[in-house]
């Protein structure tokens, strides 16, 4: 016999079910309905939930290196695991959107600019989205450069701060690209920021109005997925475990940033939000550890 829910056992008895609901929770249900898709994620399989297997957007990775040891980096943990994609396309005819790219520094590639211009002509149609920290970026390179969206990652709002984070003293270096790219008004600019509770939680909405003042469009403000060999550098740093798992704690944090600029969360994590009910939400936890982040996509040559 199939074992009945709660809603329909009280509906067999006459009763509809009542929802019971915090005012916090029916503001973080409200606030989750009301956020756009980020940019960089329209077109990703990952916003559609019937899909069993997602992947990611095609990438272009140019190389592994970068000029960035930042404390939470998958792409760190991916060369010391001798696991990082070789460089080369990885996807698949007529895509949406291909982003160059999702591993090491593109910037540091002499190729960039080749490899930019050979996207563009191979797939006119697509939208090209810049992956990158920023700190390499130069007016005379970005003259260079043809790209709809441009991702600058940036996750303190001192130059002390990011220091810790990134191990590299380079903090107005990405202000500066910030500046380069939120004055070009031809490609949507976006600032990405990664929330790290007890790290950055309090650099968050300094970090938004930041961006705002530089003429950023949006701010993608993602998830910290923690990694095992990243797991001491992390704790060591203050990171606040728990409350790096709370979807209320990041929903929060993206609330008061949304106070500066057009904050918008991982793409495939509000498509699963906007199935939760308010209380759900207000209590539920991403409980998000790997080991080496894998390309479920293949390498095409051309």
């Amino acid at each position: 016999m199939k074992k009945m829910t709660w809603e329909e056992f009280a509906r067999s008895m006459g009763v509809e079910p009542q929802i019971l609901e915090n005012e916090e929770a029916r503001l973080l249900k409200k606030f989750v309905m009301d956020l756009k898709f980020p940019t960089h994620c329209q077109g990703c399989q990952g916003l559609d939930l019937s899909n069993p297997n997602p992947v990611h957007h095609p990438s272009y990775e140019l190389t592994p290196a970068c000029n960035h040891d930042c404390i939470f980096c998958y792409s760190n943990v991916a060369v010391k695991l001798g696991k990082v994609p070789k460089p080369g396309y990885y996807g698949w005819e007529r895509p949406y959107a291909i982003t160059v790219s999702q591993y090491g520094e593109p910037l540091i590639s002499p190729r960039i600019v080749e490899v930019n211009k050979m996207l563009r002509e191979r797939f006119p149609n697509a939208r090209l989205d810049l992956q990158t920290n920023g700190s390499l970026l130069t007016e005379e390179l970005w003259e260079k450069l043809d790209f709809d969206l441009v991702m600058i990652s940036l996750d303190a709002a001192t130059r002390e701060k990011h220091l810790k984070i990134s191990g590299a003293d380079t903090f107005d270096a990405v202000v500066n690209a910030l500046r380069i790219v939120g004055s070009d008004k031809s490609v949507r600019s976006v600032v990405r920021t990664i929330f790290m509770p007890g790290i950055n939680d309090e650099d968050i909405p300094r970090i938004a109005e930041l961006a705002a003042s530089l003429g950023i469009d949006e701010m993608m403000l993602q998830p910290l997925t923690v990694h095992e060999m990243n797991v001491e550098r992390l704790k060591k740093a203050g990171l606040d475990f728990e409350r790096a798992e709370s979807i209320r704690e990041y929903l929060k944090t993206a609330m008061e940033a949304k106070r500066y600029i057009d904050v918008r969360i991982s793409g495939c994590q509000l498509a699963i939000y906007r199935t939760m009910d308010p209380l759900t939400l207000f209590s539920a936890r991403r409980v998000a550890r790997d080991v080496v982040p894998l390309v479920k996509r293949s390498r095409e040559e051309f």
